[in-house]
């Protein structure tokens, strides 16, 4: 009998470690909400399999910029509401959606809070971060985001979005830094004005 109880606190105590590195959600809201301007580069793995590269910015609430480096060329700039996408190579008119009726505005909103009914679809430990899996519980059809984060400190690392079509596009955080960042960096008419 003592033997069993020595085996099963041993379980415990190795069991232990790997329990205290999950994240609360409310500790994943807090750290999102104290992102205010950040910057850094990134990695995105295409839904065709192709992989993508360049710079990131952040400015909550509600805006994000990602320029593409070549041979992409890419722009993809969320403010004011809308998400535009624009490819400068073809220099046509953006393609426009909601902000809303995407996954990202889960992390660009005003305030963050993952522990709202019905938001948060998994929350799980993977052996090195913590995974978080949301969506819009009034729009649950416009996809979601899966979320990984680190410890010690706590860091956004990667997300997955899920489309509505279930296409999965994965960006991979080279980490953020604070910035200062001038809200004009996320208007879309001067990028407009440059293709003229």
């Amino acid at each position: 009998m003592i033997r069993i109880l020595i085996a099963f606190a041993t379980l415990i105590t190795l069991a232990m470690p790997a329990q205290a590195q999950q994240l609360s959600l409310n500790e994943i809201s807090r750290y999102l909400n104290t992102i205010q301007a950040a910057q850094g580069a990134f990695t995105q793995i295409n839904s065709d399999g192709t992989i993508s590269t360049g710079q990131i910015a952040i400015k909550r609430p509600g805006k994000v910029r990602f320029d593409y480096n070549p041979p992409e060329r890419a722009l993809v700039l969320a403010s004011a509401g809308s998400v535009y996408i624009l490819d400068r190579k073809l220099n046509a008119q953006p393609e426009t959606y909601p902000l809303n009726q995407t996954p990202l505005s889960i992390i660009l909103d005003r305030n963050v809070n993952l522990a709202q009914a019905g938001m948060v679809k998994n929350h799980s430990y993977d052996g090195t971060a913590t995974v978080v899996t949301a969506q819009d519980p009034k729009r649950p059809e416009y996809g979601s985001i899966q979320l990984k984060f680190t410890a010690n400190p706590v860091e956004l690392r990667q997300w997955i979005i899920t489309d509505g079509d279930g296409n999965q596009t994965t960006v991979v955080l080279g980490g953020l830094e604070k910035a200062n960042l001038p809200n004009s960096m996320f208007y879309i008419d001067p990028e407009l004005a440059k293709l003229r």
